[in-house]
């Protein structure tokens, strides 16, 4: 799950889909990263935690952290939040393998759609609305993926 700064968008998806994961025993490595470090070792943003809290969901472990090219080989999937992050992960990514699992984590609702997930930084009353589009994408990724 990567935004920019991984302190809004990317922890809640980290923290939802995990949520999600842990309810049904998956054990799915479940991570978060911001496309820039400025926040780097911080806790998600304060209204994250409380709409995740709202929810019955704890993301106060997540400490923020960068993406690094080494991600792309870690993970088997990275989603984006909005189509900025779509660029900046597409380059780290060398090979056609790498840049396939690089997606838009709206187009697990919308295929090809390539919506982005707007970034409620500057509108507290939008972590609402950011809550409920990731929910929907991640009960969509558990469907696709849960291979139990």
């Amino acid at each position: 799950m990567v935004c920019l700064g991984n302190i809004c968008r990317s922890p809640l998806a980290e923290g939802i889909l995990q949520h999600k994961a842990n309810q049904l025993g998956l054990t799915w490595q479940i991570d978060s990263a911001g496309t820039l470090g400025w926040h780097a070792g911080e806790l998600p943003d304060s209204r994250s935690i409380a709409i995740a809290k709202k929810y019955g969901i704890d993301i106060t472990y997540q400490r923020s952290r960068q993406f690094s090219t080494y991600d792309i080989e870690r993970f088997d999937i990275i989603y984006a939040m909005d189509a900025s992050n779509y660029r900046d992960l597409i380059q780290h990514a060398h090979t056609s393998e790498e840049k396939e699992k690089v997606k838009m984590i709206l187009n697990e609702v919308a295929p090809k759609g390539n919506r982005s997930v707007p970034d409620p930084y500057y509108d507290s009353d939008g972590f609402e609305d950011v809550f409920q589009m990731l929910d929907k994408a991640c009960d969509e990724i558990i469907r696709k993926y849960n291979r139990q």
